[in-house]
């Protein structure tokens, strides 16, 4: 099974202080074993380290722990899903056709990256902004 972990799972699963660590790390686990197909969107490598380096956590999780812990659980064991120019421009062309702004745009790109993978499931704690954004994509948007 081919699934795509966004952001919010990523987070929750590396801070062992998130209300949802207990949900979202056997995901991760699950791709380190093999068990299933682990895939992140390039985007989100990106978003992380910088909610992981901001985090009103104590101790604060200085950027080479951040570094640390993506490079350590996250690049041996998902694949990254790129986007090309073609992709970016369908997303922001089909975001502005439907009249959606602001951070949503973050979410249409990290669908856009599962919808290219073609995965079975994209695993979130916003479910319903993955929806709204792409539409096409609602029945495979799980939270975890």
């Amino acid at each position: 099974m081919k699934v795509l972990l966004d952001t919010s799972v990523l987070v929750a699963a590396l801070v062992e202080s998130h209300p949802n660590h207990v949900q979202a790390l056997p995901w991760v686990q699950r791709a380190k074993r093999t068990e299933i197909e682990g895939m992140i969107a390039a985007h989100s490598l990106a978003e992380l380290y910088a909610v992981l380096t901001s985090l009103p956590v104590r101790p604060r999780i200085l950027p080479e722990t951040a570094w640390r812990l993506i490079q350590e659980n996250l690049f041996s064991d998902f694949e990254i899903i790129t986007l090309s120019k073609a992709d970016y421009r369908a997303v922001l062309q089909t975001l502005a056709k439907n009249q959606i702004s602001g951070g949503a745009t973050y979410d249409a790109l990290i669908t856009r990256a599962a919808e290219k993978a073609q995965v079975d499931r994209l695993l979130t704690l916003n479910a319903d902004d993955f929806r709204r954004v792409w539409p096409r994509i609602a029945p495979k948007v799980f939270i975890p």
